[in-house]
């Protein structure tokens, strides 16, 4: 199986969870994502990693070996 690109992961993670903002970059083994999203609201970032890391399900395990992200709600977004 191919490494899956920084589009694949941006698609996985939009397939899971609603966003509002959302850019993956990435060498096919180690990706970077800055997700916005209004299901992040009043949640801890263990939280919302754990939210992103549902919408990747065993594609987390199998073909995204490492993701480092940043996790906004729209309101903290608007100030970054």
């Amino acid at each position: 199986m191919p490494d899956p690109t920084a589009p694949d992961v941006e698609r996985y993670i939009a397939a899971g969870l609603a966003c509002t903002h959302l850019e993956v970059e990435g060498d096919g083994r180690h990706f970077f994502a800055t997700i916005v999203s209004d299901a992040f609201e009043g949640l801890p970032r263990i939280r919302r990693h754990q939210l992103v890391y549902a919408a990747l399900g065993e594609r987390m395990r199998e073909e995204v070996h490492a993701l480092s992200m940043k996790t906004l709600t729209p309101a903290e977004w608007k100030v970054a």
